[in-house]
C-alpha cells in the first residue's frame, strides 16, 4: 500500500466515523470507518518504515579519493 493509498483509507474512514449520519440494516457505518482508519494508519506507517530503510551492498561504497583508471 502507498502512502497516498493509506491516506485515503484515513481520510475515507475519518468521514465514515464522524460526519456520515445514515444508517443501514445490518451495518454499522462508524465502525467501518474506524477500520478503515486503522488499517490506513499501519499502511502508512509500514510505508514510512520502508520508505526510509536504506538499502546497502558491499560493493556499494563510495571511495572518497575519486574512481580508479
Amino acid at each position: 500500500m502507498t502512502i497516498g493509498g493509506s491516506l485515503f483509507l484515513i481520510a475515507l474512514g475519518a468521514i465514515l466515523k464522524f460526519a456520515v449520519t445514515a444508517t443501514v440494516a445490518g451495518v454499522d457505518i462508524q465502525t467501518i470507518g474506524v477500520i478503515l482508519m486503522v488499517i490506513g494508519v499501519v499502511g502508512l506507517v509500514l510505508g514510512l518504515a520502508l520508505l526510509s530503510r536504506t538499502r546497502r551492498y558491499p560493493g556499494d561504497t563510495i571511495d572518497p579519493r575519486g574512481p580508479v583508471l
